[in-house]
């Protein structure tokens, strides 16, 4: 998880639970969105594989604490390219939320924190996602730089979501300034890294004619935006 237990505490806490709300609310929507679009079966197969592949992000994948929380490579755009945004929204959900549950029961109380961290920045490259990749070109055809200001978007919401938490529990002190900043710079590697993983899963999934109708992925990744 991202927000270390104790940052954020107190009466300070409930907003969490209201931005929370809020992404599972939104969520709600693109699920209902997604249901009508592709149907009961697809979503719950994609949302059920990304919510297994963002548990392991958290348990197998290196992660390492630095300044005011942990570094985690979570492969968000990867989520959103091989499975839309409702499906890998709901696996941030529940991959997080299993984490928590089974490996670090502490951090539940910064639940409403973690997953706003996460969901948040999804939106917003979703949106950009939109905007910079031709409707025309399926995912599975991306280019290094669209990869790229995907996953940096991504990872700069999810720096800046950090941030404010932690400006918002323990204040603009010196040394809370210094974790964050420290903690930025950290995740300048993920942001490095990620736009080649997502190249790699992509190229993979580009060659797996026999998938394309399975309905585990998004019909986007393998063709034009209807």
């Amino acid at each position: 998880m991202h927000i270390e237990p104790g940052l954020v505490d107190g009466a300070r806490i409930v907003l969490s639970y209201a931005t929370a709300t809020a992404a599972f609310g939104y969520t709600a929507k693109l699920s209902w969105d997604e249901l009508r679009k592709n149907g009961f079966g697809s979503l719950v197969a994609r949302a059920v594989a990304a919510s297994v592949l963002v548990f392991c992000f958290f348990e197998l994948l290196p992660h390492y604490p630095v300044g005011v929380s942990e570094v985690h490579f979570i492969l968000g755009t990867t989520l959103l390219l091989l499975f839309g945004a409702a499906p890998a929204a709901i696996g941030l959900s529940i991959g997080l939320l299993a984490q928590g549950l089974l490996f670090a029961p502490a951090d539940l109380p910064q639940y409403g924190m973690n997953v706003t961290t996460l969901l948040v920045p999804l939106f917003a490259i979703k949106v950009l996602a939109d905007r910079i990749i031709p409707p025309q070109t399926p995912y599975v055809d991306v280019k290094y730089s669209q990869a790229l200001a995907l996953s940096t978007a991504y990872q700069g919401g999810v720096v800046a979501w950090v941030a404010f938490w932690a400006l918002y529990g323990a204040g603009f002190g010196a040394e809370n300034v210094a974790s964050i900043a420290h903690f930025g710079l950290a995740y300048m590697v993920v942001i490095v890294v990620e736009p080649l993983a997502d190249l790699a899963v992509l190229a993979i999934t580009k060659s797996l004619h026999g998938m394309r109708e399975s309905g585990i992925f998004t019909p986007r990744l393998h063709n034009a935006s209807a």
